[in-house]
């Protein structure tokens, strides 16, 4: 497994919620990123459980999401470890409220 995709693993294993994107959060650079956020938001995604990557930041990591997926684009969600889809989906599974259930309600502690 080469660095980009190791490190690519382990954020994937070790975060809750973790977005792929172009930009971050609070400044989406592409319109696709920019309705995932939305998406998220709208699902109650507290903000601070959010993970989300730059892949602009790193073309390795560009490159190397879309091997690791082996999904061609990107946004990419993952939740709990599990790949769940690019923007598209994510409008899909929100619609049908699918994603709201995969997304689950935060464990209180």
């Amino acid at each position: 497994m080469s660095d980009a995709q190791q490190r690519i693993d382990d954020l994937v294993k070790n975060s809750e919620v973790v977005l792929f994107m172009k930009g971050n959060a609070s400044f989406p650079m592409c319109g696709f990123s920019g309705r995932a956020i939305q998406i998220l938001k709208a699902c109650g995604v507290d903000p601070k459980q959010l993970r989300t990557v730059n892949v602009l930041e790193d073309q390795e990591v560009r490159q190397g999401i879309k091997e690791y997926s082996n999904w061609p684009t990107i946004p990419q969600l993952y939740v709990r470890g599990e790949f769940v889809g690019g923007s598209d989906i994510m409008m899909e599974m929100y619609q049908s409220g699918e994603l709201q259930q995969v997304l689950g309600a935060p464990a209180q502690s």
